[in-house]
């Protein structure tokens, strides 16, 4: 056996899901007998059998990898239930392994899987995928690169008709539930840093929010995940400007834009580019437009000039 077949086979080992006592099941995933294989690569010692020795290392990597995900989807786990959501995680790692340096991106698939096995989330399959988009959307919106912005003078000057990019760090997501609320209120009541029946109180509270949002009926909801002085937002804005920063994102010009977004419409011109004018300086005083632009093609008016 090469280095390499020792470093698979000790992995799938190590990455065999734990059975219903925290111990190392008796076959692994390819119905290998874990018993052989542990023992055709670790060695006993003369306290603990190869099997108890590897059990150490798998116990460790599945309670902090299960940490992790919970540190990270604690709006999943409150949707879920605590039972649910560990059935859920266990299955997505068994599905999904480590594949990375960094736990970071542990859970760079969930929503995907999710939506491959939605069993694990009926009977609100919906408002978990609403929950994990924008739990997700928070994590990429952290680590995500900030070029330098833009502010709305210089946008002003970019000419006639410009092309504008959106910061690298901006997250646009279109909801059926309002779960950026929701998931404000569960991470408050988390770190409320209150004594243990404060807690047991927030939790009851959390669960009553979360119960009230699985009773109610889908309601669109269009929020922008951005990051100021390295903290992250949830911005709502209106299906109009949702639709407008969509087109930005895909690279159209301006008016283009501006077309999409309001098309159709019964408000007046006056109206929309007044809108328009208000959503553009506040989002270039939050820092949301790249300072690298692309050129200018058009010979139409500037929507934005006053």
């Amino acid at each position: 056996m090469n280095l390499l077949e020792l470093q698979r086979k000790f992995n799938e080992a190590l990455a065999t899901r734990l059975n219903s006592q925290e111990g190392i099941r008796d076959r692994t995933m390819a119905g290998e007998s874990m018993h052989e294989l542990v023992e055709g690569i670790v060695k006993p010692n003369d306290r603990l059998s190869s099997v108890e020795r590897l059990e150490i290392y798998s116990r460790s990597y599945w309670f902090r990898i299960l940490s992790s995900l919970n540190e990270d989807f604690v709006g999943l786990r409150a949707v879920m239930g605590d039972e649910k959501f560990d059935a859920l995680c266990e299955a997505y790692l068994a599905a999904n392994p480590s594949r990375s340096f960094t736990l970071r991106n542990l859970g760079s698939r969930l929503e995907s899987w999710l939506r491959a096995n939605p069993r694990y989330t009926h009977p609100h399959e919906q408002l978990a995928l609403d929950m994990v988009r924008i739990e997700w959307a928070d994590i990429e919106c952290f680590d995500a690169a900030e070029e330098p912005t833009l502010k709305l003078t210089e946008i002003q000057e970019l000419g006639e008709d410009p092309g504008l990019r959106l910061q690298p760090h901006i997250q646009l997501l279109s909801l059926q539930f309002p779960v950026d609320s929701l998931l404000l209120q569960i991470r408050e009541e988390n770190d409320d840093g209150s004594d243990e029946a404060s807690n047991t109180f927030s939790e009851r509270r959390s669960r009553s929010r979360v119960k009230s949002v699985r009773k109610s009926k889908p309601k669109p909801t269009f929020v922008v995940v951005h990051r100021t002085d390295y903290l992250v937002y949830f911005k709502r804005v209106t299906p109009e400007a949702f639709r407008l920063l969509s087109a930005l994102r895909e690279g159209k010009k301006l008016s283009e834009t501006i077309d999409l977004a309001f098309n159709p419409s019964t408000w007046p011109e006056a109206k929309i580019m007044e809108l328009v004018q208000g959503w553009f300086a506040d989002w270039a005083e939050w820092g949301w437009f790249s300072g690298s632009k692309l050129e200018s093609n058009s010979s139409s008016a500037d929507p934005l000039s006053n």
